[in-house]
């Protein structure tokens, strides 16, 4: 052999050498899929820390309060989570630069998390051709379970508008079976979801929509829609708002002295943020829904779940406001992802999906009853029971039983 092939099968050698060598280390620490090594998982979420939405920034300090509280107890597998968080304002193009962001320069191992129905819907296709996991949305819209084969990496969490709608529907059959009503809704993809499967849920009863008025995010008030309602022969009120219109709707039909049964969404019943500021007088006999537990309610005070989560917030997020309902969300949602992770039968993104796609576990602080399953492609949906409540003097109550709304 010349010297010259001694050189060149040399080197061909060492080529070798090093990609054994590497198929050692990926044995060793893993896939190679970005975002997760032997010590380490990294997510990322978009949220709107700014902007017209922005008291929902509560729900990623809830989640990162429970990420914590599971890093400091030695964390998945001996994995520490690392959980990045970026600021969209609620702007679907800023939440497209964000995904970018997280997958393309943090190099994440999966998005969770991220909140809005107009910003995941911005985000899917992009996320999907990635082939990342895109877990646990913080919207309801009923896309996230209806096209699993067409997006196989997006799921959805919280039970979803058209289950809600469903509840909604179920209670006033019994309640109120003639009800005449009037609707506020956003005009985006979130209140149109959230209305036509109420649409679909009265149909063939004798429950009626006799008006309705839309509203865009970006608008200064909701006066003159509330007023355009109340003059309406309405005696049922169905409030499909975040939180900032909610107040805004309460108020409003405070001024107006117009009593009608209340139905408001679930996304905008939060007593602190929502109630409160408009005075709790004007709020009571509001009907609403639930699937975790309040964190003012006595009832649910000593319940270990509940003491657990706040002697978490105290400890890691001692400036947050423990009793947030937002706060209780994320740490809900983010308890569902660690059963995920702690589900994986390898370190892969694909072995995540699969860990998502077959589901079967309680989170303790749903409320009792409440489950989170799922069922490969035949069922995308989560959670898929609420249970009704009423605001009554300083607290919401619950109603009756848990209602299963499958779709």
């Amino acid at each position: 052999m010349t010297g010259r092939w001694r050189i060149a099968w040399l080197a061909v050698l060492a080529l070798v050498a090093l990609a054994l060598a590497a198929c050692g280390r990926d044995e060793e620490e893993g896939s190679g899929d970005p975002g997760i090594s032997d010590d380490s998982i990294k997510l990322g979420g978009s949220y709107p820390f700014s902007g017209p939405a922005s008291a929902y920034r509560s729900i990623a300090v809830g989640a990162r309060a429970h990420f914590k509280f599971v890093n400091a107890n030695g964390g998945v597998d001996g994995r520490k989570i690392d959980f990045v968080t970026l600021d969209d304002a609620y702007e679907p193009p800023r939440a497209v630069q964000n995904a970018r962001r997280l997958i393309q320069q943090e190099e994440v191992f999966a998005l969770f998390n991220t909140l809005g129905t107009p910003n995941n819907m911005a985000i899917w296709d992009f996320v999907n051709k990635q082939e990342v996991p895109h877990l646990f949305v913080a919207t309801g819209a009923s896309s996230w379970g209806e096209d699993v084969e067409g997006h196989p990496w997006t799921i959805g969490w919280q039970p979803d508008y058209v289950t809600e709608s469903q509840v909604y529907a179920d209670f006033l059959e019994k309640e109120k079976p003639d009800a005449k009503v009037a609707v506020l809704y956003q005009n985006d993809a979130f209140g149109e979801d959230l209305l036509n499967g109420f649409k679909d849920a009265i149909e063939g009863t004798d429950i009626e929509i006799v008006a309705e008025e839309s509203y865009e995010v970006t608008d200064p008030t909701v006066a003159s829609q509330m007023s355009k309602l109340a003059s309406s022969d309405a005696d049922t009120f169905l409030n499909i708002t975040t939180p900032k219109f909610s107040a805004q709707a309460i108020a409003a039909a405070a001024k107006l002295d117009w009593k009608v049964l209340h139905i408001l969404n679930n996304v905008g019943a939060s007593k602190k943020l929502v109630l409160e500021p408009v005075g709790l007088e004007n709020a009571q006999g509001i009907v609403s829904t639930s699937y975790f537990m309040d964190p003012e309610a006595a009832q649910f005070a000593d319940a270990p779940a509940m003491v657990e989560y706040k002697d978490a917030m105290e400890r890691f997020e001692p400036r947050a406001d423990e009793e947030d309902p937002f706060h209780v969300y994320g740490w809900a949602v983010a308890s569902t992802m660690v059963k995920a992770l702690e589900g994986m039968e390898e370190p892969t993104r694909e072995a995540l999906m699969d860990s998502v796609r077959k589901l079967d576990t309680e989170i303790p602080i749903l409320l009792p009853g409440i489950e989170v399953k799922t069922d490969g492609t035949e069922d995308g949906y989560p959670i898929e029971a609420m249970q009704i409540m009423r605001f009554e003097k300083e607290n919401w109550e619950l109603l009756d039983e848990v209602i299963q709304a499958p779709h």
